[in-house]
């Protein structure tokens, strides 16, 4: 393998003087990392999956699958999040954020495998103990049945298990089809250095930003809110969406962190892009926060009680503490350690907050699921735990996996130089 440039500069010259196509040097930007971290990752996640799989059914099978709908919802957060942000990157045509896009294209690049472990929830689906039972119940919608329920009864024409399925196939379709239609013109654009594929990139974006953002948005009442189907909001998208875009970016920020101390894109990301990133993460806490505050508000000053039971359920037995845990460390505290210049330009310091951030992330996802199954009594089960690192440990490997095949700069992009040279006013 080439000698890997040690500096923006002379990347910045080659951009200037070579074509892509024909520089060893630029070639040589690809993963110089061990098999070793993404192949044992991926061995401890499993382990922890099957173990996890073995004891849940053996005899906690309904904590079992919430706990992993809760670990399986954070990873397919981070998938969503980073498809935001490839597909609002090329539609504003950003700079800065070139010389590090190849990350959430790698990330975005998930939803095969993401469906692939979504079958435990899809056994849920026709489980009579299992996450939809509240709307999937059969009888649930007869007037005959002991089980009948009227609410339910009245969504029955949405809540069903066959539009169901239906539905959640259409999002891993379109998602899939976004994410691999990026993917893989940037990939050509590494090889080609085609000026015409940014067109192609933003036009590919144009037309899938709309249907990724109401797919999300259905994706989240589906798999999430409809776990308690007497319960609805329709700011509940955006709320998820939120969450999911910050903790793309501390993903992307950590990332970048670990490649760097491992001697890849040394003077390629730099204090810039991190303050950067880090300023986006800072505005997505306060984002998520407002959502948040606006959804309890106006259910709060409403006060019909079908609508103010869910909040209910969070504010009693024991979840009020979490409750008031996810207000401090997921917006106060980040809030305050965010906002002053120097945190978002400390790599260390970002990286603290970005762990933290994406704690919060499954923390907050746990608070949305857990209760409709613990509403007597807030509960922290060991397969909560288990489920979580084990899928986030499969999940991440596989991207550090897909990460390591390919350039790690996007080398054919016109716009390398300028994110290269970039820097906060």
């Amino acid at each position: 393998m080439a000698q890997k440039l040690q500096s923006s500069p002379i990347l910045v010259k080659l951009l200037d003087t070579v074509e892509p196509t024909q520089s060893s040097a630029l070639a040589a930007y690809r993963w110089t990392g061990s098999v070793r971290a993404f192949l044992i990752p991926a061995l401890l996640g499993l382990s922890a999956l099957a173990v996890s799989i073995a004891v849940g059914f053996a005899g906690f099978k309904e904590q079992f699958y919430f706990s992993y709908l809760v670990g399986w919802s954070f990873c397919l957060s981070l998938a969503l999040g980073a498809l935001f942000v490839v597909l609002i990157k090329h539609l504003t045509k950003a700079s800065w954020v070139v010389a590090l896009r190849r990350i959430p294209e790698a990330l975005a690049a998930s939803f095969p495998l993401l469906a692939l472990l979504a079958i435990p929830i899809i056994i849920s689906l026709f489980d009579d103990h299992g996450l939809y039972h509240h709307w999937s119940t059969d009888g649930i919608s007869d007037p005959a049945s002991s089980h009948y329920d009227e609410i339910v009864a009245g969504k029955a024409a949405y809540l069903n298990k066959p539009f169901f399925l239906i539905r959640v196939g259409f999002y891993f379709i379109v998602w899939t089809l976004v994410s691999s239609k990026l993917w893989s013109l940037s990939l050509r654009q590494d090889l080609t250095a085609d000026p015409g594929i940014p067109a192609k990139q933003r036009k590919v974006s144009g037309w899938g930003l709309p249907l990724v953002a109401v797919t999300t948005a259905f994706g989240s009442f589906d798999l999430l809110m409809s776990l308690d189907p007497h319960w609805f909001s329709t700011i509940f998208g955006v709320y998820f969406f939120s969450g999911a875009f910050m903790a793309a970016f501390a993903f992307i920020a950590l990332v970048c962190m670990f490649l760097q101390r491992g001697g890849m894109l040394q003077g390629i990301v730099t204090k810039e892009h991190y303050h950067d990133l880090g300023k986006l993460m800072f505005a997505f806490v306060v984002f998520w926060a407002y959502i948040a505050f606006s959804q309890y508000m106006l259910y709060w000053y409403g006060g019909i009680p079908e609508e103010t039971v869910w909040f209910k359920h969070r504010l009693e037995h024991g979840w009020e503490t979490h409750s008031a845990i996810l207000l401090i460390a997921h917006f106060i505290l980040p809030f305050l350690l965010l906002l002053p210049r120097s945190v978002k330009r400390v790599a260390p310091l970002l990286g603290i907050m970005a762990v933290w951030l994406l704690v919060m992330q499954w923390f907050d996802h746990h608070w949305l699921a857990m209760p409709v199954l613990h509403y007597e009594e807030a509960t922290l089960h060991w397969l909560d735990l288990s489920c979580w690192i084990g899928l986030t440990a499969v999940f991440v490997s596989a991207f550090v996996w897909r990460l390591s095949r390919h350039a790690l700069v996007p080398q054919g992009d016109p716009r390398l130089a300028a994110s290269l040279r970039f820097e906060n006013t």
